[in-house]
């Protein structure tokens, strides 16, 4: 008897698990039950369909040469039989039985498995806010709702937009709609867009970049209601800030895991109300697997169980899933948490853990914020890129980083994710064989050059102070000097707005170091912070002991800043 392979979900996960399954067991029988009519879509290309960027619905759900992954498709091409428009409603553990009901006949029926797939994904959180039910107020979770949003925003009369939540989603949505001509505008309760990703000052330059580009960000706001007019249209979206008018809304504050279908079958259920797995993604029924958004995974630097609802972890869960069915056993073994996006000209990306989370944990951290070219500076197409690394004091290894900018943040974001995988040190990084030519990278990279500067701070070399730090000084008024070691011309197109800035060129300080009070404290800057750490350098040299740079330089500066023209 052939073996029998049901698997519940067909977006990204299920599909996944069904396609390695055919090609590992060529005579089972292998089925997919979708509520949906969409097959094996990718969810993350929907605000680039809503932007214009995708042409055509229909090419987030085709191969690559343009074939709709449709029930003909599946059954033609990979002899996997689809039960479209079907929902699981029941899971009869001991006697090994799914009950499904079609949905356009309400017809009911059993389906008997050897071994069964959860492949359930993830709902979008719904928060209880009055008028959420008004027209043009939107979730972003399908197919259907991309083309909602974008019909909506074609007939011309959406002017003004909300997105409530300034997570990937909302950022992606803002710059799609922003394109659209719309105005939009960001509510977010936490001090900052993508607040589980980047830590404050990362954010602040995304934001200062956001902004440039119209979107207005309102941030520790809380969204009250939606107001609507008699018609049942959305006209306004009440705030704790004030009421902004607005004909389109998009809720998007975050994502729970589908489990009910689970749980009322008895699995168990982790602390995040996921289903719980064990390293061969393998529920508490042994002839059950799960995958994909409904369960949680091992996060490798945290050493417990995060929520990571993320397309990539879909992907690689069904193909190990597939493997373990078909006899092959093999682990996953666990995140990092790496993340990325695009909005408008800055990529964004994490990994890790941030500063501000390495904290509240209780780590001894090494920061280091480290903006440079992401191609020999010289190189036309070079573009900045700003690194932030978090390390672990105790043992050197790097726990965390976010890079942000118009240039490559993606590959140094996997390089990144490869070597904290192992358990990369600050001083490993800094000797890596790293690919360069100038179209490509500085002679050292980007990487090499963030994790030299750590290894220095760690050492005792390199003494610097975060760019919050300096802020919150000034907001005090404290008694110290910001001292600008860059070059004249640099200084008259660009400086800090405040009284307490002396400018001494660094070719210039060893002589002129009489001009500086010993007994103030001096913190240094220029562009980047290579010549800030010089600078320290040579006035600890000449007997300063209270010298510090300031890491990232003035064009990290996310703040005031007094511009030519």
């Amino acid at each position: 008897m052939p073996n029998k392979y049901v698997i519940i979900g067909g977006v990204a996960c299920g599909p996944k698990v069904a396609a390695r399954l055919r090609r590992l067991d060529l005579d089972a029988e292998i089925t997919i039950i979708e509520k949906g009519e969409i097959l094996s879509y990718g969810g993350c290309g929907m605000p680039y369909y809503i932007s214009g960027e995708v042409h055509n619905l229909q090419e987030l759900w085709s191969t690559p040469v343009g074939v709709p992954r449709d029930v003909q498709f599946f059954k033609k091409v990979k002899n996997i039989e689809i039960m479209d428009r079907t929902l699981a409603q029941k899971i009869n553990r001991a006697e090994k039985k799914v009950e499904v009901v079609r949905l356009e006949t309400g017809e009911v029926r059993e389906i008997p498995y050897d071994k069964l797939v959860l492949a359930v994904g993830g709902t979008p959180v719904d928060p209880p806010i009055p008028g959420k039910n008004l027209n043009n107020v939107y979730k972003l979770n399908h197919p259907y709702d991309a083309e909602g949003i974008k019909k909506a925003a074609g007939v011309g009369k959406i002017k003004s937009a909300v997105i409530v939540g300034g997570g990937l989603i909302g950022l992606e949505v803002a710059e799609s709609l922003t394109k659209l001509g719309i105005k939009v505008t960001i509510v977010e309760m936490m001090d900052r867009v993508l607040p589980k990703m980047l830590d404050i000052e990362i954010a602040s330059l995304l934001m200062r970049d956001m902004r440039a580009n119209g979107v207005n960000i309102l941030v520790n706001n809380k969204v009250l209601s939606f107001e609507g007019d008699d018609r049942g249209n959305l006209q306004a979206v009440v705030t704790e800030q004030g009421t902004i008018e607005a004909q389109l809304a998009l809720v998007s504050i975050g994502v729970r895991p589908n489990s009910k279908l689970a749980q009322e079958a008895g699995l168990e259920i982790t602390e995040n109300g996921a289903i719980k797995v064990n390293e061969y993604l393998q529920t508490s029924d042994p002839d059950i697997f799960a995958g994909g958004d409904c369960i949680d995974n091992y996060h490798l630097i945290l050493k417990r169980r995060v929520y990571a609802p993320l397309g990539d972890l879909a992907n690689i869960h069904g193909r190990i899933i597939a493997n373990n069915i078909a006899g092959s056993p093999e682990e996953f073994p666990g995140i990092l948490g790496t993340t990325i996006c695009k909005v408008f000209d800055f990529n964004a990306g994490s990994i890790g853990l941030t500063e501000e989370r390495a904290r509240e944990l209780g780590y001894e951290v090494v920061t280091v914020l480290a903006p440079g070219s992401d191609k020999a500076h010289f190189y036309p197409t070079a573009k900045n890129i700003f690194i932030k690394l978090v390390g672990s004091k105790k043992d050197g290894k790097i726990i965390g980083a976010q890079i942000v900018g118009p240039g490559d943040v993606a590959k140094r974001l996997n390089m990144l994710s490869l070597g904290m995988y192992y358990g990369i040190t600050a001083k490993e990084m800094a000797k890596m064989d790293l690919a360069y030519a100038p179209p490509f990278a500085p002679a050292m990279d980007n990487l090499i050059t963030a994790a030299n500067i750590m290894q220095n701070k760690m050492d005792g070399i390199a003494k610097s102070i975060s760019l919050q730090e300096v802020k919150e000084k000034l907001n005090k008024k404290e008694d110290f000097i910001l001292l600008d070691v860059r070059s004249p011309q640099e200084v008259e197109e660009m400086s800090l707005p405040y009284e307490n800035v002396m400018y001494i060129p660094l070719g210039m300080l060893r002589q002129k170091t009489d001009l500086l009070p010993r007994d103030k404290e001096i913190i240094i800057f220029c562009k980047v912070s290579l010549r800030g750490y010089e600078a320290q350098r040579i006035l600890e040299e000449k007997g300063f002991t209270n010298v510090k740079f300031m890491d990232g330089g003035i064009v990290s500066w996310p703040f005031e800043l007094k511009t030519r023209g």
